[in-house]
């Protein structure tokens, strides 16, 4: 290969460096998955889920809340990964003390499905417009019960939500079905302790 074309050394190990670095952030990350439940049984914690899989983006047109045949639902296989995070947590005698929902059918069919009927909470809603991210009264409320909850040793809650919340609230991405062990720190601001994704 003429040396024109060889990569520069220094581009190179860096390279190699920015690899290592992302090789360690992801073993960082399965380091602290392990750990889930034991946070959970700790406490002071939320395990907030996005939903379970509803196949498709976004709402159909004629969306409305309250109709859930206007709205993009649970299929097969998400009703069946919502039975299986139940199950999880039954097994391990894990009990959220409370369980909020979205007022999107898919979340709250995720909820009962694992825990049983959930509290409906608005500021877990979908964003809907453009663009979509969480109002900053929303963001304020979520925060504020994060902190309240963070704040209770010896009991978490469960919440079910949508991937945009949860980018907003916790700056990542999720799974459907994947829920964040998430607390606030001192300042109020949220920390992403764990990640649980149970098989379906």
């Amino acid at each position: 290969m003429p040396s024109s074309l060889l990569p520069e050394p220094r581009v190179a190990r860096r390279a190699v460096l920015g690899a290592g670095l992302a090789l360690a952030s992801l073993r960082s990350w399965a380091a602290q998955d392990p750990d889930a439940e034991a946070l959970l049984r700790k406490g002071g914690v939320v395990a907030a889920f996005r939903h379970s899989l509803a196949p498709g983006t976004f709402d159909p047109p004629g969306f409305r809340l309250g109709d859930c045949s206007t709205q993009r639902n649970l299929n097969d296989e998400g009703r069946a990964q919502a039975r299986s995070v139940g199950a999880w947590f039954r097994q391990r005698q894990l009990q959220p003390g409370k369980v909020l929902s979205s007022p999107w059918c898919r979340c709250v069919d995720s909820a009962t499905l694992a825990f049983g009927p959930p509290q409906v909470w608005a500021a877990l809603g979908s964003p809907r417009g453009s663009p979509e991210t969480t109002s900053a009264a929303y963001l304020r409320e979520l925060r504020a019960a994060l902190v309240a909850a963070s704040s209770r040793p010896g009991r978490f809650e469960a919440w079910f939500t949508h991937m945009f919340v949860l980018s907003d609230l916790a700056n990542t991405n999720t799974s459907s079905g994947e829920a964040l062990i998430l607390r606030a720190d001192t300042k109020g601001k949220t920390e992403v302790l764990a990640r649980l994704a149970v098989p379906g």
